[in-house]
């Protein structure tokens, strides 16, 4: 499906105080940015990095669901952890959203903006006609 590119905003002041949005459509492909597994519902961020990296796909899902896509179109992901010790608690969890599709993927340790966000997932889909 080509056409023009088409931004998706979650709706935050800080996208346009930042210079970024949500998510951006490229004809096909749909780039996401870094999602935190914020609880929009409650607003509030879960405790555990289990959970988070739940609350990130449930984030991502509903973007990818705006631009016409889903999980099944991701071609690249990049994950990124706090702490290394999350490895091990996360992988299960990617793989039970990924294990069909299998995308390319990264793993980073890195520090995130707050210090109650452990865990931050970006993705790339494409869309399959």
């Amino acid at each position: 499906m080509s056409g023009a590119r088409r931004l998706i905003s979650s709706g935050s002041p800080f996208e346009t105080v930042a210079g970024y949005s949500r998510a951006v459509v490229d004809g096909d492909f749909i780039f996401v940015s870094g999602t935190t597994g914020y609880d929009y519902a409650a607003m509030t961020m879960p405790s555990s990095v289990e959970e988070q990296a739940h609350g990130c796909f449930r984030n991502i899902s509903a973007v990818l669901a705006e631009a016409g896509a889903s999980l099944a179109d991701v071609v690249r992901v990049n994950y990124i952890i706090t702490d290394a010790e999350y490895a091990d608690a996360v992988f299960p969890i990617f793989g039970s959203y990924f294990h069909a599709v299998r995308p390319a993927a990264t793993l980073i340790v890195a520090g995130l903006l707050k210090p109650e966000m452990k865990i931050e997932i970006e993705v790339t889909a494409r869309r399959r006609l």
